[in-house]
């Protein structure tokens, strides 16, 4: 999109994909009636190029570079592990998000049914279940056991934030006999995975490491879309549709409602155009002010006199500066622990109209939790299932150190190295940010604008 950084800091070298040796096998997909061995494999050769632009394309060639791009993910026909004696390990790690137990199922019925695994380990509570102090259990995950968790929400295996000690997870990937160890988490967990990598080659294992990149935020870096992420949406729009009537019910209306997105407003942009009824929208990266002419207050009180109600969407990461002088404390997981936003707009919008002698009715909405624990919607389920058994695919080949993404409307390998530390953030010249202004009708809310 316009506005939108399209340059990279990496090469095409960089984009290539690690692998455990070369694969041998024959694939047993290829045993399976109605498979077309010319149409239903893919090969290391194909690719989805970066840039969609023709003129991006153009230009590499012109310079004599090969234009940037990510290899195909899906089923070789030559795979590197013997599938019948092979164990896999699932973790789930980090905050819940919908399609958890998506993946899980998609990822346990590709291996069983498709490549006749059948020895698949479920490690309870994030990377503390890799440590024998903890005393978590394993979990023998079956068909049985993952056919009917669609409709649960969380994860059926549990999750912990924090780190572990490399060597203790890799000498108990050692004495499992794990082949295949699929992690599914966000940036932390794909950190401790690159880690988990490095430390397995040095040991010389041949353990293939996978991630299925986890983030409601949709924030990851070199990843286009996220699982989750659409089911954030939609029920953000409800709590959004919600807000919109109280506010409509009472004279000076306002209702405010706090969304996930601790450093990316990618849910309450796209909700908020979603669903046409919010007036305001704050994120962590567009800077805002509270008071002045061109600040939020001043521009709420406008909207109060014209249309008597007003509809503020903020994200959980937006307005930090308001926070300067307090402590920059870190959960577990070695993220900083945000101040509360929604109750801080909360306050100072309720004193602001309070001095002013103006009587306003505000109702303040919360829905993050709920939203993170629940279910996947329909189109988060179908986009898990790819996820999943791409992710099979990968492992089964002996792929490793890469994540399944999803770029240009293709499911691709990325290696972890491009997108581990980096964010993906809204541009402030995006077509999506210019389409919430446009929809809002907000301004800039600066006072130096």
């Amino acid at each position: 999109m316009k506005g939108e950084p399209m340059e990279f800091d990496f090469t095409y070298e960089e984009t290539l994909i690690e692998n455990l040796g070369k694969p041998r096998i024959s694939s047993p997909i290829l045993k399976e009636p109605n498979i077309d061995p010319d149409n239903d494999f893919t090969g290391d050769n194909e690719r989805v190029l970066i840039h969609a632009d023709p003129a991006k394309v153009s230009e590499c060639f012109e310079k004599g570079k090969t234009p940037l791009s990510f290899e195909k993910a899906g089923p070789r026909k030559k795979i590197f592990f013997d599938t019948s004696k092979v164990r896999c390990a699932l973790v789930t790690c980090g905050g819940l998000c919908p399609g958890l137990n998506d993946i899980i199922r998609a990822i346990v019925l590709e291996l069983y049914y498709r490549y006749g695994v059948r020895s698949i380990y479920g490690i309870k509570y994030g990377l503390q279940g890799f440590i024998p102090d903890y005393g978590h259990d394993i979990v023998d995950l079956t068909p049985e056991k993952v056919v009917n968790i669609l409709n649960t929400g969380g994860s059926i295996l549990g999750s912990s934030r924090g780190p572990q000690e490399i060597p203790d997870i890799v000498d108990s990937l050692e004495r499992m006999s794990v082949g295949a160890l699929f992690m599914i988490g966000g940036d932390g967990t794909l950190r401790a995975a690159t880690k988990i990598a490095e430390e397995i080659s040095k040991r010389n294992l041949k353990i293939s490491v996978i991630g299925i990149p986890k983030t409601i935020d949709n924030d990851i870096y070199l990843i286009a879309r996220s699982f989750g992420f659409d089911t954030a949406v939609d029920i953000a729009t409800e709590a959004i549709k919600g807000a919109h009537n109280e506010a409509e019910g009472y004279p000076n209306g306002i209702g405010l409602i706090k969304l996930m997105g601790r450093y990316s407003g990618f849910i309450a942009a796209t909700a908020a155009l979603a669903r046409q009824d919010v007036n305001f929208v704050l994120i962590p990266e567009i800077d805002f002010d509270l008071e002045g002419k061109n600040g939020l207050l001043a521009a709420l009180e406008e909207r109060l006199n014209r249309r008597k109600h007003a509809v503020i969407v903020v994200a959980e990461g937006a307005g930090q500066k308001f926070f300067a002088d307090s402590a920059k404390e870190r959960d577990p997981s070695g993220n900083v622990k945000l101040n509360d936003i929604g109750i801080y707009l909360k306050d100072r919008i309720t004193h602001y109209f309070h001095s002013k002698g103006i009587p306003i009715s505000l109702k303040y909405i919360d829905p993050s939790y709920m939203i993170r624990s629940l279910p996947a919607n329909a189109n988060d389920s179908v986009f898990c299932g790819f996820l999943g058994r791409d992710a099979v695919h990968a492992a089964m080949a002996g792929k490793t150190k890469m994540i399944v993404g999803h770029w240009n409307n293709h499911f691709v390998h990325v290696p972890m190295a491009l997108s581990v530390g980096k964010r993906k953030q809204v541009a402030p010249h995006s077509k999506l940010w210019r389409t919430v202004l446009e929809a809002t009708g907000q301004g800039l809310l600066k006072n130096d604008s």
